[in-house]
């Protein structure tokens, strides 16, 4: 069997490989020693064809997870991978799971695409798009109850204005909010204490900052963050994430799209596209695509103990 994960939404297609996973040693492997994860930026067919048709001594079958297939750079490797799986057998009992963070978008002509994303032939096929602002709003009123908290509905649009669309981030804050509030309502004051003055205004003022090209004062709001309690990774993907809207944002804006248009285009709330189209004015799309590219890099940097999160930021920026 082959199944395929994809979409922008990480967070709920991670939910949905644990499941499978989960359910994989659950019923088939208790020890795990069948579930083999495979890093598809740097694999190849070789590496892929060998784990799908051998058998294991302790299990009936394997779950094969393949992440980050169509990053991989070489085009004749996701071809003979394409190649590959369209001869496997129906009976094949070796489970296959492709998970993927690509939209899918502009991969038309891609053959393992196209072929990972037609569902029937034994496939299973989901993609995860980020929610609508509607859809948010509803997942975000679930998970409050379900972790056994309660939230006005005032408070619910305060927090996805807020998360950006993140569910990531969101799942994090909600965990807070409910252990803070424990069996009262979650206020919309409680989001603007705990959530957005913490983290969205010092994040739009650090970003204000890059883009007036002031070191001095980018540095001095970093280092308040860190003092503040703020782990190095956190502070680091917060700030890769406003770049990404921003990114999306300068974009959208150049396409002719803004306000309400522009927020709905991008699934994203309407605050946080006014914020953010007041700050890319400071910003090409060139520049933008630059700093992302570079923070990606430290961020790798940082979790593989090569870089210091300081020092890698404060040369950066001098370089903006």
């Amino acid at each position: 069997m082959i199944i395929f994960l994809y979409g922008q939404d990480s967070f709920r297609s991670r939910l949905k490989l644990k499941e499978f996973k989960d359910k994989f040693i659950r019923e088939v492997d208790p020890d795990g020693s069948g579930l083999i994860s495979i890093d598809g930026q740097t694999t190849n067919l070789a590496k892929i064809s060998d784990a799908a048709n051998s058998s294991s001594l302790f299990c009936r079958k394997r779950m094969i997870v393949v992440e980050d297939i169509l990053k991989n750079k070489s085009k004749v490797v996701q071809d003979e991978i394409a190649d590959f799986l369209k001869k496997q057998k129906k009976e094949q009992e070796n489970i296959l799971i492709f998970w993927d963070e690509h939209s899918g978008a502009k991969l038309g002509k891609n053959r393992l695409f196209n072929f990972l994303n037609k569902a029937g032939e034994n496939k299973f096929v989901q993609s995860y798009a980020p929610l609508s602002t509607p859809a948010l709003a509803t997942w975000v009123k679930t998970e409050v109850v379900n972790r056994g908290g309660k939230i006005a509905p005032q408070a619910v649009t305060e927090l996805c204005a807020a998360s950006g669309n993140d569910l990531w981030f969101l799942n994090n804050e909600i965990n807070k909010l409910v252990a803070y509030r424990s069996s009262e309502e979650i206020s919309e004051e409680d989001i603007r204490e705990m959530v957005r003055g913490r983290v969205d205004e010092n994040i739009f003022a650090l970003t204000d900052a890059i883009g007036a090209k002031n070191k001095a004062l980018t540095m001095e709001l970093i280092y308040r963050e860190l003092e503040a309690g703020a782990a190095e990774t956190y502070l680091l993907f917060m700030i890769l994430r406003q770049f990404k809207i921003l990114l999306q944002v300068k974009v959208g804006l150049e396409e002719g799209l803004e306000g309400r248009d522009l927020a709905q285009h991008l699934k994203l709330h309407p605050f946080v596209v006014q914020k953010s189209s007041a700050q890319v004015r400071n910003f090409s799309v060139e520049i933008l695509k630059r700093i992302i590219s570079k923070l990606v890099e430290i961020d790798s940097g940082i979790k593989t103990g090569k870089d210091d999160l300081l020092t890698a930021l404060n040369l950066l920026f001098v370089k903006i």
